[in-house]
């Protein structure tokens, strides 16, 4: 067996997918008693009964993923790298995390 076979099977098996998401209709961003929350409204959330409460970064990420529409946690890392003083590693390590909750709630598709 060719040495360089084992490698280049790697590399043609390996894929970096890159998931486009969005907002679910009906949830949006509100100021409630000081808090930024996300609440739904309107019939698609109906059942949902929950407020989100954000912090301001959280709820800046929320906003730039509205103006995006589709987006991708890549998308949200660079965007963040370019308003705070963090590093692209760590804003999408976070930014996973945050989606990953957002997910699980049912914020996003």
């Amino acid at each position: 067996m060719d040495p360089g076979f084992l490698s280049q099977v790697i590399i043609e098996t390996e894929y970096t997918y890159i998931i486009n998401m969005r907002q679910k209709k009906g949830f949006v961003l509100r100021e409630v008693c000081g808090e930024k929350v996300i609440v739904g409204e309107g019939l698609e959330t109906v059942n949902f009964g929950k407020l989100i409460s954000l912090n301001d970064t959280a709820a800046w990420l929320w906003e730039k993923a509205s103006e995006l529409g589709d987006f991708t946690e890549e998308q949200l890392a660079e965007e963040i790298c370019k308003e705070y003083e963090v590093e692209n590693p760590q804003a999408l390590s976070d930014i996973k995390k945050i989606v990953a909750n957002w997910k699980e709630i049912g914020l996003i598709l």
